[in-house]
């Protein structure tokens, strides 16, 4: 009887992972994928460097850099919490598999990094600014051991680096000059 229970549970779960994959895949509009560089973030970086900007979420300009820069900081070193690897090697791979398909990421724009020190509201936009840039060209210069990300596990840099920018394009549709 338990393996029947079993059976029909892991049918469920399988069933409802490829269901939100599918429906996530529906829903992302495709980007175009040739600008998903480094490069190009921090060409559009710069170009927010005068500009007044204002928040449309939950996170002032400067804690979206901050929290940017984090997960390109952690990328080099490891990330404070994971999800489980039954998550990263499901949930987790499938969300990253639809996202780079698209060119395109859609997640909870309030959502801390797992473990990661609560965003400081009183950080200068400068200075976050800059920290995140500097975030972006450590790793586009990093040669050493990426970290498992927290929720899709083993990138490669050339993955990453579509994560990292796929991300903070996410995050910039929350901030108008």
């Amino acid at each position: 009887m338990k393996r029947r229970q079993f059976f029909k549970a892991s049918l469920a779960s399988g069933a409802a992972i490829i269901g939100i994959g599918a429906g996530t895949f529906l829903i992302i509009d495709e980007y175009d994928k040739n600008n998903l560089t480094i490069d190009l973030a921090l060409k559009n970086l710069d170009a927010l460097f005068n500009e007044n900007m204002i928040n449309l979420g939950e996170w002032d300009p400067a804690q979206i850099f901050v929290h940017c820069a984090q997960s390109v900081e952690y990328s080099m070193s490891h990330f404070p919490e994971h999800k489980s690897n039954l998550f990263k090697s499901t949930i987790g791979k499938l969300a990253f598999s639809v996202f780079s398909s698209k060119g395109k990421m859609t997640h909870a724009l309030n959502e801390a990094i797992p473990g990661a020190p609560i965003l400081d509201k009183n950080v200068e936009i400068i200075i976050a600014l800059n920290r995140l840039k500097k975030a972006l060209i450590d790793f586009d210069n990093y040669q050493g051991k990426l970290a498992p990300h927290f929720a899709y596990g083993e990138l490669t840099k050339d993955e990453y680096e579509a994560a990292h920018v796929m991300h903070l394009y996410n995050h910039l549709q929350e901030i108008i000059t």
